[in-house]
């Protein structure tokens, strides 16, 4: 692991804000309700850091989940809506802009204590969890502690909402006060170090089409007047982004299309 990538990483993220959440599978790790035991191994796809940040939308139209293009350096149009909106000096759409900003996700694989032989797991967690490692990693008592040789378990405690007073679990993690092998098994650590998932790969792009008829059915809601150049959305909020044409009677559809043209007068 690349110390100074994390050092690098740690003091970017001062000016940076994550949110959000993500799916599940088999081959995932979701901390419960206790004490838990974890190792980070290193990144198969990336060996100098073992996170992977992706960008995500949630609850945009029908889909519950939308991977960001960007995580795939494709154009993303609920980004560049988001830029139009930004491009006015009207207050409420930059309020509707900030709700479009897609929210962070932090990636690592892990080798959960006691469930060894299921292998590597990912596990998906937010800013705090986030931080909390990269301050970890910088720390010069507690180094690298992804080396198989002489790397760390990481502790968890997880409370429950009868704590938190959310509907959400809260996890807190502190490093092993002793450095150990990821295992005495060779053949377990070369497993692991290859069996692993790659997030970017897991998560497909949708396409750029596809997000935009989202992002549609989210700015107007099924049963609106579609005539109406306000555009609700289904928090009703509402934009005052004007989508009319005083020269040219169009179609709403026509006009939203028209924002995402390379000759776009916005």
């Amino acid at each position: 692991m690349d110390l100074n990538a994390i050092k690098q990483k740690l003091e970017s993220m001062s000016k940076t804000t994550y949110n959000g959440g993500g799916n599940n599978n088999n081959r995932r790790f979701k901390p419960s309700v206790g004490k838990q035991t974890v190792r980070v191994v290193p990144f198969k796809y990336n060996k100098d850091f073992p996170f992977t940040e992706m960008k995500f939308y949630y609850g945009i139209g029908s889909r519950k989940v939308i991977a960001s293009p960007l995580n795939w350096e494709e154009k993303d149009p609920i980004a560049e809506f988001a830029k139009q909106l930004r491009g006015t000096n009207d207050r409420e759409n930059w309020r509707l802009a900030k709700k479009l900003d897609p929210k962070t996700r932090i990636f690592a694989p892990v080798i959960v204590r006691g469930e060894e032989s299921d292998g590597v797991k990912m596990w998906e967690f937010g800013k705090e969890i986030y931080e909390a490692f990269l301050q970890m990693a910088s720390d010069e008592e507690v180094g690298d502690f992804t080396d198989i040789m002489t790397g760390r378990d990481i502790k968890l405690n997880t409370v429950g909402p009868d704590v938190t007073g959310t509907p959400y679990n809260k996890t807190t993690i502190s490093p092993s006060m002793k450095v150990t092998p990821l295992s005495d098994d060779s053949n377990s650590v070369s497993s692991w170090l290859e069996n692993q998932q790659n997030p970017k790969e897991t998560y497909k792009p949708l396409p750029y089409d596809d997000i935009k008829k989202s992002l549609q059915e989210w700015l107007t809601p099924e049963g609106e007047d579609n005539s109406d150049t306000k555009t609700s959305t289904d928090n009703k909020q509402e934009s005052n982004f004007n989508l009319s044409n005083n020269q040219n009677k169009k179609t709403k559809v026509a006009k939203f299309d028209e924002l995402f043209d390379d000759d776009s007068p916005f």
